[in-house]
């Protein structure tokens, strides 16, 4: 993105009406079916981050680094990858749907990972953003929960490995 573009986009997002208030939003409904699944894993990422470290206060409320450590692996797209193939099973035929075409979604990959991995994590953060919009929040909680599991098993195997 240029600065120009920056500029359009703010002067978009920005706009101050005659009375001096902001104004109205360009979209006033949103439809997650609608969105590209780009979009959906974008809100997806930012979900899961926050759940990944608020749970994350739960074993330390002191060490701002070791909390950034393990939130960076846990969100990393190598561990989403995991726990999303883990859950496959489990998911409902929309909620596979929504995967599906997070991971065909076409974007830059990562050095960090594999294409495939970052497919995967693409189609995970994808279902967390449209559950998240679709306000199906107690499905989200049951799939993140779910997910922090199946991440936290595979760091604990992983660091036994390298002891």
């Amino acid at each position: 993105m240029n600065f120009d573009h920056f500029q359009q986009l703010v002067a978009n997002f920005f706009t101050i009406n005659e009375a001096g208030e902001l104004s109205p939003a360009k979209y006033t409904d949103m439809h997650p079916d609608r969105l590209p699944p780009l979009v959906l894993a974008y809100i997806g990422d930012a979900y899961f981050t926050l759940y990944v470290r608020t749970r994350l206060l739960g074993y330390e409320q002191n060490k701002v680094r070791v909390l950034h450590t393990f939130d960076a692996k846990m969100v990393s797209a190598v561990m989403q990858s995991k726990a999303v193939k883990a859950l496959e099973t489990g998911l409902t035929p929309e909620e596979a749907d929504i995967v599906r075409r997070g991971r065909n979604a076409k974007s830059t990959v990562p050095k960090s990972a594999s294409v495939a991995q970052y497919r995967y994590a693409t189609g995970f953060e994808a279902l967390m953003g449209y559950l998240y919009l679709q306000k199906k929040y107690e499905r989200l909680s049951q799939i993140v929960d779910k997910a922090f599991a199946i991440i936290s098993r595979e760091m604990t195997i992983i660091a036994k490995k390298t002891e």
